[in-house]
């Protein structure tokens, strides 16, 4: 009966430790995440996102440059990783507008066109993937819902540069 209080007085110090580390760590950083969210640096290429890396015995070489960037491909998008880090080390957001691409250099930001009804979207590329075979980009929530992406669908990629991305 005893080792049963110790035990649950343990966890909730461990919970509580837990949460407090991560509320301090929310803020660290934030306005450098606030300018890597809207698009407005360069991408750092000798950050470790932007390195090759593997998944599934595949290595995948993220490009030096997306000027002039154009790919036409499946989507699909992606919400249930809520929480959990992107590639660029933010925490993932499903009502956030970005994406998840294999080798555009982070952060990119690109123009998301569905083939079937011509609606576009702009996103930031902050993370890596998609991993399943004729995928070629993972939108957030919020980005498939502005184009009317439900399960997978035709997309064109476009590359969008500094001077129209601040826009």
């Amino acid at each position: 009966m005893q080792q049963s209080v110790y035990r649950k007085q343990i966890g909730l110090m461990l919970l509580t430790a837990g949460l407090i580390s991560g509320c301090a760590s929310m803020f660290s950083g934030t306005s450098q995440r606030s300018a890597e969210m809207r698009g407005d640096q360069a991408p750092n290429l000798t950050a470790p996102y932007n390195k090759p890396y593997k998944v599934q015995g595949i290595t995948y070489y993220p490009l030096r440059s997306a000027a002039g960037y154009r790919e036409v491909g499946h989507a699909s998008w992606y919400g249930s990783e809520s929480g959990n880090r992107t590639a660029m080390g933010t925490r993932f957001v499903p009502h956030g507008l970005t994406a998840a691409h294999k080798t555009l250099p982070l952060p990119s930001k690109v123009r998301v066109t569905n083939l079937h009804n011509g609606r576009h979207v702009d996103v930031l590329v902050n993370d890596r993937g998609p991993f399943k075979k004729g995928r070629i980009i993972d939108l957030s929530h919020a980005a498939a819902k502005k184009i009317g992406l439900h399960g997978v669908v035709k997309v064109k990629i476009e590359h969008l540069d500094d001077k129209i991305s601040q826009k």
